[in-house]
């Protein structure tokens, strides 16, 4: 589940390139009006990620609360700007940190304890086929109301919406990923959408869970100020001209 990204927007975009092919380089790593499907990055401490997934594997990695230069250094190498950081320690078992940069510095983090997990071989339902764009469905008034679940509904949407698709077909729509905040929990659950027979040329419509599931407690958060997550929010300059349209949606840089 690594997502694509090449939305950066280093202050090395700002630097005046010397050659053609430095400008064409620095030119596809300016903002956007319409952004493209964003990278990840995913680190796990100790165990190595096979591929074809983009991973790093250091055994010293530094904490991210602490210290975010490591989770820096890697974004802008591989061009990222989002991340998944896991590790398991007496304090804080089953760890999950997830966060977005902007500017190649860490906007977003939010660190999330796992406290039930149940896998895919742990539910012997039939799957959805890799690579099948989610719907998302949020439940729970939490997730409106206070500021760092908006936060991590915002990146979980970030994480998991996948490209942007000019046309959706009935089919198409089969895979539910719904997350449920209630009593201090963020509860994960996953869906295969069965399309049945009723009798007219709607179907009834089934959920059927496949996994995996997890339920999730939110431990630490590092949230960027109004105005650096407005300024993140900041679209670039167009020129007016006139019976031309643009999409104007604000997106994430």
């Amino acid at each position: 589940f690594c997502f694509i990204d090449r939305t950066s927007t280093s202050s090395d975009c700002f630097k005046k390139p010397k050659t053609k092919r430095a400008k064409r380089f620095l030119e596809k790593r300016e903002p956007k009006l319409t952004e493209n499907t964003k990278n990840a990055i995913l680190i796990k401490v100790i165990q190595k990620i096979p591929n074809p997934y983009l991973f790093f594997f250091r055994k010293n990695i530094t904490r991210p609360f602490e210290d975010q230069t490591s989770l820096e250094f890697f974004s802008k190498k591989s061009d990222c700007s989002l991340f998944l950081f896991g590790s398991h320690n007496k304090k804080r078992p089953n760890n999950l940190i997830i966060g977005r940069m902007f500017d190649y510095h860490v906007l977003d983090m939010i660190e999330l304890g796992i406290e039930k997990f149940v896998s895919l071989k742990d539910i012997k339902n039939s799957k959805c086929p890799e690579g099948t764009k989610p719907m998302l469905i949020f439940a729970g008034d939490t997730f409106d109301l206070n500021e760092e679940y908006r936060r991590l509904k915002s990146l979980l949407i970030d994480f998991f919406r996948g490209p942007t698709v000019p046309t959706i077909r009935l089919a198409g729509l089969e895979y539910v990923l719904h997350f449920t905040a209630m009593d201090g929990k963020i509860y994960m659950r996953s869906y295969k959408v069965l399309l049945k027979k009723s009798g007219c040329k709607i179907p009834r419509i089934e959920l059927e869970e496949m996994g995996p599931s997890l339920d999730l407690v939110m431990r630490r958060t590092h949230l960027a100020s109004e105005d650096l997550y407005k300024l993140s929010l900041k679209q670039p300059k167009i020129c007016s001209a006139p019976y031309m349209f643009f999409n104007t949606e604000p997106v994430l840089k």
